[in-house]
């Protein structure tokens, strides 16, 4: 499961659909473009304090992952990845449902409430 979840990042970044670093993840927040603020297993406290500021009064998830800056940096080719921002909703979804299944406990709450909002959304598009 860690892995698919790993290869989904790749993935993700190849489609475009994350912001790598804490400045692009910051302005992806900022414009209100980010579903989820993943922050890497090991970020420095700093880091973790500005994902945090980064969120607030916004509608972002932030996300600590169980994954290393290593493991992101691998996956995402990006030296020293700390933060990253999902920027779309059926990726977010899809990396929720993962992190689910490695850790339910701890990914529970938050798998949730990202498939509600995908959920919402697709009922949307099909209304239209």
């Amino acid at each position: 499961m860690r892995e698919k979840a790993l290869k989904l990042l790749g993935l993700m970044r190849r489609a475009n659909a994350i912001q790598i670093g804490e400045d692009k993840t910051g302005a992806a927040v900022k414009a209100g473009k980010a579903k989820l603020l993943l922050l890497a297993a090991d970020a420095s406290d700093n880091a973790r304090r500005r994902s945090e500021l980064f969120i607030t009064g916004r509608n972002v998830q932030l996300v600590p992952l169980p994954f290393r800056k290593a493991e992101l940096s691998q996956y995402l080719g990006v030296s020293g990845c700390s933060m990253a921002a999902v920027t779309d909703l059926g990726f977010a979804n899809a990396f929720a449902k993962l992190l689910l299944g490695i850790e339910p406990e701890t990914y529970g709450e938050m798998a949730e409430q990202v498939e509600r909002r995908f959920d919402k959304a697709e009922r949307r598009k099909k209304s239209k």
